[in-house]
């Protein structure tokens, strides 16, 4: 195996760079801003789940049909765990000052290759979809866009949600955490009002607002995702405990100590583990918005 993961010796007609572990993903003309980003996590040693980044150009070959870039793809699958999670990383996408949160797609629970391909090439064809279009128009950016991707081994999580270092509301000083059961999908979706947390630095003061959620997302055993009700407990009371808090106070205070202030932070807990799934700078005030 080469650093990548992948067998020495295999040549095909597509560069073998254009499948790289995320801690190599440093070419951001190649493989987006939110790989390289995940990548600079990784190298900083922050907890983001394992996975690879696929080039633009590969990712292109795929949706053309070039069964050479399909093998690519094969080698790096007995790599990850299923099941997977895909996700776009498009070249002008999720830079510390600019985000497409909610532009491109996302696609969880994938438990095949061939999921994994028509999971490929949705998300390659999300960047000509209209919404992405007139965004991008609104940017001032006229060229099509450039899909890359993202594979990782997807975290079947029990709690997720976002953590804003700054107060996205108010401006203050002071932590904002929306966290709901189940997958951050919840959220993004809007099915649920998610549970918010006002916190100081340091999580000595936490000031608990209880959403309203009857429903969660959780991974489905024949691929993709399910919506399953919550009983009387999950409705009733607040997700986090203090020691969720504490633990994401803590890396908050990493992450801005690597990225600098002022950060959207999507996190998730899967057996009492938690895990980075992105890093961006805050770019809303006077509302959240996913």
């Amino acid at each position: 195996m080469d650093s990548n993961g992948l067998p020495h010796g295999h040549c095909y007609e597509v560069d073998v760079m254009s499948v790289v572990l995320l801690d190599k993903a440093i070419e951001l003309s190649s493989f987006g801003g939110k790989a390289f980003q995940l990548g600079s996590a990784v190298r900083s040693g922050l907890p983001v789940p394992h996975g690879y980044a696929i080039s633009y150009d590969l990712v292109n070959q795929i949706v053309n049909g070039n069964k050479n870039a399909f093998k690519e793809i094969d080698l790096i699958i007995g790599n990850l765990t299923l099941p997977f999670a895909v996700r776009s990383s498009a070249i002008d996408e999720d830079g510390l000052m600019s985000s497409y949160a909610g532009i491109y797609k996302t696609i969880l629970g994938i438990n095949d290759a061939t999921g994994l391909f028509s999971a490929i090439n949705e998300i390659a064809c999300s960047g000509q979809a209209t919404q992405a279009i007139a965004y991008r128009k609104r940017l001032g950016l006229t060229a099509p866009s450039q899909v890359a991707v993202i594979i990782q081994q997807m975290v079947c999580s029990e709690l997720s949600g976002v953590i804003f270092t700054r107060n996205p509301l108010t401006g203050m000083d002071e932590r904002m955490i929306e966290a709901c059961w189940g997958l951050g999908e919840s959220i993004v979706s809007g099915r649920i009002t998610p549970d918010r947390y006002t916190v100081n630095r340091g999580a000595t003061s936490i000031e608990i607002f209880t959403g309203r959620q009857e429903t969660a997302i959780y991974p489905a055993k024949e691929g993709g995702t399910k919506e399953v009700k919550l009983d009387s407990q999950g409705i009733n009371n607040a997700c986090l405990l203090e020691n969720h808090i504490r633990q994401l106070d803590h890396l908050a205070t990493r992450c801005e100590q690597i990225f600098g202030k002022d950060l959207d932070i999507e996190w998730a807990f899967s057996d009492n583990r938690l895990y980075l799934l992105q890093c961006r700078k805050i770019t809303t005030r006077g509302g959240i918005s996913h």
